[in-house]
């Protein structure tokens, strides 16, 4: 994660990649790679129908019927985005923060991005007053808002947005003529399932909305990079998912075909993926409530994680602490806490954030030890954070950030 224009902190155009399971490979899918790794071909452009097949199935499970020419596949999230901001054309509306590598695909193509603030309960949903001001003012400046992108399980800040929210940013969004792309990435991995409602715009308007997955949020190792996309249930949906498998032909993006198999596999949703899919989300959860506790202790910001391996902090209440280490921007943040906690901490910068403010995504996945059965010790344990490698992780962080605090009340002025 070096930075682009290290001298003046200019602007980032690439991101850190999304946050790892640090778990070894189950192995079930390490097996069904095995049998398909004689395969020598990539997918068609789009996907073949056993990956397809799969898609259709895994979104009808969760109350999106969809159909074979409604779906399409990809080596990975980006390369469909790429895809649908060259189809759709326009200016590119995102919320701040987002996920980092949303703005670098439609920067790509010479498309404006407009990041719009979001509401104070969540992350990932812009307010829906700031998405009208922002769209007006685009509009008013002669640009040419069409796309927006959000995520209702959200990178980086971990929230999930309450339905209300979705129901009043998705209205706003059609009353101005956006498609919306749903990033969906993390709705497998809510920490509490049965108590966090997660509403899909695409359960609201879905002839509207196109969705995408990447499957190494729940699913498939980092390494292994395939994705799907659900395109509105209409004939307009049919017409951009043609005018997507075009740029996915000419871009080459075909996933393998031993990685189609266990992208197959997996969204199958067999019983030892979702048995291994509750117990990874379940871990992460208590990894990322203890580093909540130990960042929120030490006095930083940072809102409870409800989804995913990672967590939002805001150190602004730590900055006069932080100035005496040479730290006074995000990139300086990043630095810092890299060095000081040995794990990857981006800035805030790096997810359409201000610069100035002091914010960084921590991931759970660097906290579960060194090892693959330091790590597979920690999906067996009933106890993972007693774990004598856990214990270690999390007390450097803890300290790290208590270090902080205590630099911080030096500092402050005598009342």
């Amino acid at each position: 994660m070096r930075r682009t224009d290290p001298e003046g902190h200019g602007p980032v155009r690439y991101g850190p990649p999304l946050p790892g399971q640090g778990l070894p490979v189950l192995p079930e899918l390490r097996s069904v790679l095995a049998a398909a790794a004689d395969r020598a071909d990539a997918e068609p452009s789009g996907g073949g129908p056993a990956l397809l097949d799969a898609a259709c199935a895994y979104w009808s499970r969760r109350g999106l019927p969809t159909a074979h020419d409604r779906v399409a596949a990809a080596p990975g999230a980006p390369a469909l985005l790429l895809a649908l901001t060259g189809a759709l054309g326009g200016d590119v509306l995102v919320p701040r923060p987002c996920a980092a590598w949303w703005a670098p695909q439609a920067r790509l193509l010479g498309r404006s991005v407009f990041h719009v603030a979001t509401p104070a309960e969540c992350g990932g949903i812009p307010d829906p007053y700031a998405l009208l001001e922002t769209v007006r003012r685009v509009r008013a400046e002669g640009g040419e808002p069409r796309l927006l992108v959000l995520s209702v399980a959200d990178d980086p800040t971990a929230t999930v947005a309450p339905p209300e929210v979705v129901h009043e940013t998705v209205e706003a969004a059609m009353d101005e003529g956006l498609h919306v792309v749903s990033d969906e990435t993390w709705r497998d991995t809510l920490h509490r399932p049965h108590a966090t409602v997660l509403l899909s715009p695409a359960e609201m308007l879905p002839g509207e909305v196109t969705v995408v997955t990447d499957l190494a949020g729940a699913f498939l190792p980092q390494g292994w990079p395939a994705a799907v996309a659900r395109f509105p249930d209409n004939d307009s949906g049919v017409r951009l998912r043609d005018q997507v498998l075009d740029v996915l032909t000419v871009l080459g993006a075909r996933v393998a075909e031993p990685v189609a198999a266990a992208a197959a596999y997996a969204l199958g949703e067999p019983a030892g993926i979702t048995e291994r899919l509750t117990a990874a989300v379940r871990l992460h959860a208590h990894v990322a409530a203890a580093a909540h506790r130990a960042v929120v202790g030490a006095g930083a910001l940072a809102r409870p994680p409800q989804a995913g391996r990672h967590l939002y902090v805001d150190l602004g209440p730590l900055r006069s602490a932080l100035g005496a280490h040479g730290v006074g921007d995000a990139q300086d943040l990043e630095d810092f806490l890299t060095a000081r906690l040995g794990m990857p901490a981006p800035g805030g910068h790096r997810f359409g954030d201000d610069l100035a403010a002091l914010r960084v995504r921590l991931g759970t996945g660097p906290l579960l030890g060194a090892t693959d059965e330091e790590r597979a010790e920690c999906l067996t344990s009933p106890s993972p954070l007693e774990l004598p490698h856990v214990q270690r992780a999390l007390t450097l962080l803890e300290s790290a950030f208590d270090d902080l605090r205590d630099d911080a009340q030096r500092w402050e002025p005598p009342r």
